[in-house]
């Protein structure tokens, strides 16, 4: 069945950077993989390495965090799917940014992310939030175009934007082809069965 993603909710990670590349985000040399198995420890390595245990993936009040703020053009540079499936598999569930670079938008889309977008000022707000209380709660809402932070008596909240094919896809689970694929398995093999090519081009008995 196809899975639905009308909202995510998690903890959040700030990287409040612009135009952070695909290279940065799982460097080159990672790209020979023929699975994207393992590629999780592998995000921002080179980031991570200058930062000498500084960076925000290795700080240890966002480890398991889910919601990723970051800053303007994010993910630009070259089209590699290998940079959302680190994020995924470091655990990132969604990614809020001024804005996306387009290649990068759609390989997350076609993955189940939310990229979603905000103003920078209410990011600032965002960001300075969870570096206060890593353990404030982030949504991300698609239904309502939302983005809610809390923590105790703090509340934020701002609107997001997102393309609206993108957001439907999402909401209503139609990104996930293999899944559509699993659900029409039956109609499938029917029209598989009535290719010529399918039989050997074989003669009806």
């Amino acid at each position: 069945m196809p899975q639905k993603v009308p909202h995510v909710v998690g903890r959040g990670l700030p990287l409040l950077l612009d135009d952070i590349d695909t290279d940065r985000i799982i460097p080159a040399r990672y790209l020979r993989c023929v699975t994207f198995d393992g590629l999780g420890e592998h995000a921002f390595e080179d980031d991570r390495k200058q930062a000498g245990g500084r960076h925000p993936f290795d700080d240890p009040r966002f480890q398991g965090a889910g919601i990723l703020v970051a800053g303007r053009n994010f993910g630009c540079g070259s089209s590699r799917e290998h940079a959302p499936q680190a994020l995924i598999r470091w655990g990132i569930k969604a990614i809020i940014a001024e804005s996306f670079a387009e290649i990068f938008f759609g390989n997350c889309i076609s993955n189940g992310v939310p990229v979603v977008c905000c103003e920078s000022g209410h990011l600032r707000q965002l960001a300075a939030l969870i570096e206060a209380h890593p353990q404030a709660s982030i949504e991300v809402d698609l239904e309502r175009r939302e983005v809610r932070a809390s923590h105790g008596e703090q509340r934020l909240s701002c609107p997001l934007s997102i393309q609206e094919g993108a957001r439907q896809a999402l909401v209503t689970g139609n990104w996930d082809f293999l899944g559509q694929l699993v659900d029409a398995a039956e109609q499938v093999k029917a029209a598989a069965s009535r290719l010529p090519y399918m039989s050997n081009f074989a003669q009806p008995g």
